[in-house]
């Protein structure tokens, strides 16, 4: 990964990948609303509100997805100083933090007419909302100090501390009593959703990861054209 710390090698690479994820996103995102809102049945069960499930799930999934890799950049800046950690933990923290924000208020809205309540302290929803004060948390920190390397080790270690909580938002609904069902998707005996919900499903998942992809690459773009901009104004103030 170092030889992508090199700002123009880093600049080239992701201006030829943008236009392919930007359009896989806008493709995936299409395709899986429409079968999913449109074409996909109700279930037997919830009848119509499952149609929250091609946004609330992936949403959900990406905010465990974003933290990871939130994460993981913070680890390899503090650790191994990647020049490039620091960058990618600042430009995914607020996407992170959105997705979150999607996974909660579609969570509530589907928990109204499942469970009667927009909100209840089960396992997985208190989990969840801490990873969204986690985040809050780190972007917080980001700018807490005038000094950005102060500001980046502090959030850096917040991030990776946090990291315990990805798991147990995971594992919640094993470990407790949840109002959550158990795992139906990447369990050892194959999915227990139907196909006709559960292609429309992963089309959208994949469609919400190149939405994110092409999101970071446009972010982690803007911080390395503003950290030469400081640069470049720094050397003309001296």
């Amino acid at each position: 990964m170092h030889r992508f710390a090199n700002p123009g090698r880093f600049l080239r690479l992701t201006a030829k990948l943008l236009p392919w994820t930007a359009a896989a996103a806008i493709l995936l995102l299409a395709v899986g609303l429409v079968w999913g809102l449109v074409f996909a049945p109700p279930d037997y069960q919830q009848g119509e509100s499952v149609r929250i499930i091609y946004v609330h799930v992936p949403a959900a999934w990406m905010a465990l997805f974003v933290y990871t890799i939130v994460a993981a950049a913070s680890a390899s800046a503090l650790i191994w100083r990647h020049p490039l950690g620091d960058l990618i933990a600042r430009a995914a923290s607020p996407l992170g933090c959105g997705f979150t924000f999607i996974a909660l208020v579609s969570g509530s809205l589907w928990g109204k007419p499942m469970w009667g309540a927009w909100w209840v302290w089960d396992a997985r929803l208190t989990s969840m909302l801490i990873l969204f004060f986690l985040y809050l948390g780190h972007m917080a920190l980001l700018g807490a100090f005038d000094d950005a390397e102060r500001g980046n080790k502090a959030a850096a270690i917040l991030a990776i501390v946090g990291f315990i909580n990805v798991p147990i938002i995971k594992f919640s609904v094993d470990w407790w009593n949840t109002l959550h069902q158990g795992e139906s998707v990447f369990r050892l005996g194959g999915p227990t959703i139907d196909p006709s919900i559960l292609i429309p499903l992963m089309i959208m998942a994949l469609g919400f990861t190149f939405f994110f992809v092409s999101l970071l690459i446009l972010r982690v773009r803007s911080e390395f054209l503003a950290a030469k901009l400081r640069s470049a104004a720094a050397a003309v103030g001296r």
